[in-house]
C-alpha cells in the first residue's frame, strides 16, 4: 500500500521507501549485496568526485542539495535491484528503423532455386562443400538421402571440430531422429522446403529445448533450456536438420570462450574472429551446410571476412529473436551465414517474419525474386574509402568490379561528421544491463576473456555512463538515420571495404542489412583475434571479403547485386587447406 502524499517529491520518496520495503520482504528477490542503500546518501565530496567522471562540474551549494536529495533516488535503484529480471525481457522502448513515411514492403517471393546440372559426387569431400541449392535439389529428386548428408556432416564435426574449437555441443540424436524423419517425409512426397534435409549448425545462444545452450560463457554452461528459440523452431519446421550448436565469444563478444578459441579453417594459427565464430569456421570448413549467427556490431561481418564465408545481416526486426541471448535489444540481429549469396537467401526465407515474443520484430514481407535482371540496379560508393595504404586489392578493385558485373556505379558525397562513437553508449549501456546480475554478484570473474577491452570491465564501466547522455545518443542515432537516408535515396545498394567509413557502426545501429561476401585473397599472416594484430607466421593466401549495404527491408536487391558480383569474382569456390 503507498501512503497517501501531498507533494510529488513527497510522493516519490513514499514510493521508493515502500518499494524498497516490499522486495526486502520477499524471499524469492533478495537484493544483490552491492545495492545502494537508500538510507546512506553520498557526501558532496562523493558527488565532487563523481563529477570529474560524468563530465559536469557542481558548486558546492549545489551538491549539497543534491545529497540532500539523492535518498530518493537510491531508493529507486534499490527497489529495481531487488527484482530479477530474466535476459529476454525486453526494455519498454522498441526501437523500429522505419523512417516517418517509410513505405514497408507488402510484396512477397519465395527465392527460385538455380538450376542444378552436375550430380551427386562421389567423393565426401565434394559433398561436404557443395551447396545448399544442390544439396536441395539432390535430396528433392532422390538422388541422396538427409541420413547420408547428416552424417558426413557429424563425422567432419567430430574429426575437425576439436581442431577448430569450433563445437560447443554435438546434436547426434537429434540430427539422426530429424534426418530419418526428413528422408521418410521426401519419400512420401511431403517435402518441406528448400532446406528440407540440410544439415546446419546454430550459434550457441539461440535456445534448444533439452539441450544446453551456453552463450559461450563459463557461467552459463549448464543452462538447458526447455523450448526452442523461433529460429530454430522455424528451421525443425523447414524439415533443415540440427547438428551441433557452435562456438561464440563468450556473450557475443570475439572468438574466445569457455572452451577455447575458435580458430579459422585458413589458418588455424589465428582465431577465426566473432563472435558469430564457430557458425563460420564450421561453413567455411564444410562441416555444417550453414549456419545461424547474430549480430550487434559485426558478429556477422568480421568472422565472414576472416573465414571467407557470406553473411547476410538482415534488417533490424525482420527475424524475430525470441529465445536467443540478448546483448542489446535495440541492435542484436539474427542472419546466415554460408558459402554462397543464394544459399544465405534461401535460409533467410526460411527464418523470415515476426514473434509474439520479440516485441521488435515486424511481419514485413520479404521480395527475393532472385532470376530478375539487374537492369536498374545502381550502387552507390564513396570514393574516398578506396584510397589509402592499408587496402587490398580486392577492396580497391571493388567499384570496377561492379561495373563489370553489370551495375551502375554513382558516386556519393561521404556521410555526414557527427559523433558517431557516440551512439557506442547505447550497446554498452545495454549490455550491462542484459548482463547486470554478473557485474553485482561477482560472477563476471569467471569470464575467461578479462582484459581492459572485454565485457567484465566493459560491464562495470558502463555503469558510469549518464542516463542523459544514454538519451543524447539515441538522439544522435535518429541523425544518422536520416543521414543514411540520403545516401539511399538515389541508389539501391552502397558498396565499399566492410569496415570503411564507420559503416559498420552506423549501419547496425540504424538497421541496414548487409551482405558480406569473399573479394579475393591476399598473403598475410595469422592475425590475433582478440587484438587485431599481426602474428609471426609465413604469409598464406587468405581471403578477402567486401560488404554491400542494402536499403531497408530490401534484402532482395541486396542478394541479387551480391549474386552477381559473387559470378564475376569467381572465387567463392575455393576451400581451405586445412579442410
Amino acid at each position: 500500500m503507498i501512503p497517501r502524499v501531498t507533494t510529488r517529491r513527497r510522493f516519490l520518496a513514499a514510493l521508493a521507501t515502500a518499494a524498497a520495503a516490499c522486495r526486502v520482504d520477499s524471499p524469492s528477490a533478495a537484493s544483490p549485496a552491492s545495492s545502494p542503500n537508500p538510507s546512506t546518501a553520498p557526501s558532496a565530496d562523493t558527488i565532487a568526485a563523481a563529477e570529474r567522471v560524468l563530465g559536469v562540474r557542481y558548486t558546492q551549494s549545489e551538491r549539497e542539495m543534491i545529497a540532500d536529495t539523492l535518498q530518493e533516488q537510491l531508493g529507486f535503484v534499490a527497489s529495481r535491484r531487488g527484482h530479477p529480471l530474466p535476459n529476454q525481457l525486453a526494455p519498454a522502448t522498441v526501437f523500429d528503423p522505419r523512417p516517418p513515411g517509410f513505405a514497408t514492403p507488402t510484396h512477397a517471393t519465395a527465392p527460385v532455386l538455380p538450376t542444378i546440372a552436375r550430380s551427386v559426387p562421389t567423393d565426401d569431400e565434394e559433398l561436404a562443400f557443395a551447396s545448399v541449392a544442390e544439396l536441395s535439389h539432390w535430396l528433392g529428386s532422390g538422388q541422396v538421402t538427409s541420413r547420408r548428408l547428416t552424417e558426413l556432416s557429424l563425422a567432419r564435426l567430430a574429426r575437425l571440430g576439436p581442431g577448430l574449437e569450433c563445437v560447443i555441443t554435438p546434436c547426434e540424436q537429434r540430427a539422426l531422429a530429424q534426418a530419418d524423419a526428413a528422408d521418410k517425409a521426401l519419400a512420401a512426397g511431403r517435402r518441406r522446403g528448400p532446406l528440407h534435409g540440410i544439415p546446419w549448425g546454430a550459434k550457441d545462444l539461440f535456445d534448444t529445448k533439452d539441450i544446453a545452450t551456453t552463450w559461450g560463457a563459463a557461467p552459463y554452461r549448464d543452462r538447458v533450456p526447455s523450448t526452442n528459440a523461433s529460429v530454430v523452431q522455424r528451421l525443425d519446421d523447414a524439415g533443415a536438420v540440427l547438428v551441433a550448436k557452435l562456438s561464440l565469444g563468450a556473450l557475443a563478444y570475439g572468438d574466445l570462450w569457455f572452451g577455447g578459441q575458435t580458430r579459422n579453417p585458413w589458418n588455424p594459427a589465428e582465431g577465426s574472429s566473432g563472435s558469430s565464430a564457430g557458425s563460420a569456421a564450421a561453413v567455411a570448413a564444410g562441416l555444417v551446410g550453414f549456419a545461424l549467427g547474430t549480430e550487434t556490431l559485426g558478429s556477422i561481418v568480421s568472422p565472414c571476412m576472416r573465414c571467407g564465408t557470406t553473411g547476410l545481416r538482415p534488417t533490424f526486426g525482420r527475424v524475430s529473436r525470441t529465445g536467443a541471448m540478448a546483448l542489446c535489444w535495440s541492435m542484436d540481429k539474427v542472419g546466415p551465414i554460408a558459402r554462397s549469396v543464394e544459399d544465405c537467401a534461401l535460409v533467410l526465407h526460411a527464418i523470415n517474419g515476426a514473434d509474439a515474443g520479440d516485441p521488435s520484430s515486424l511481419d514485413v514481407p520479404l521480395e527475393l525474386d532472385l532470376s530478375r535482371p539487374l537492369d536498374g540496379i545502381t550502387v552507390g560508393i564513396i570514393p574516398g574509402w578506396f584510397s589509402g595504404d592499408d587496402l587490398t586489392e580486392p577492396e580497391r578493385a571493388l567499384p570496377k568490379a561492379l561495373r563489370d558485373a553489370g551495375m551502375k556505379v554513382r558516386e556519393l558525397p561521404s556521410l555526414p561528421d557527427l559523433p558517431y562513437a557516440a551512439m557506442l553508449t547505447i550497446l554498452y549501456a545495454e549490455a550491462a544491463a542484459a548482463f547486470e546480475a554478473l557485474t553485482l554478484d561477482d560472477r563476471d570473474d569467471e569470464l575467461v576473456w578479462q582484459q581492459p577491452q572485454a565485457w567484465p570491465n566493459g560491464f562495470r564501466r558502463a555503469r558510469l555512463l549518464s542516463a542523459i547522455d544514454l538519451v543524447q545518443a539515441q538522439r544522435v542515432r535518429r541523425e544518422v538515420m536520416n543521414a543514411m537516408a540520403e545516401r539511399f535515396a538515389d541508389v539501391d545498394v552502397l558498396a565499399g571495404p566492410s569496415f570503411a567509413g564507420g559503416m559498420l557502426l552506423a549501419t547496425n545501429m540504424t538497421g541496414h542489412p548487409s551482405l558480406t561476401l569473399r573479394a579475393g585473397f591476399v598473403d598475410r599472416g595469422p592475425i590475433d583475434s582478440l587484438s587485431s594484430e599481426a602474428l609471426a607466421g609465413e604469409p598464406r593466401p587468405m581471403p578477402q571479403g567486401v560488404t554491400l549495404w542494402g536499403r531497408l527491408f530490401d534484402e532482395g536487391t541486396l542478394c541479387r547485386a551480391g549474386m552477381a558480383l559473387q559470378q564475376h569474382l569467381g572465387v567463392a569456390s575455393r576451400r581451405p587447406p586445412s579442410a
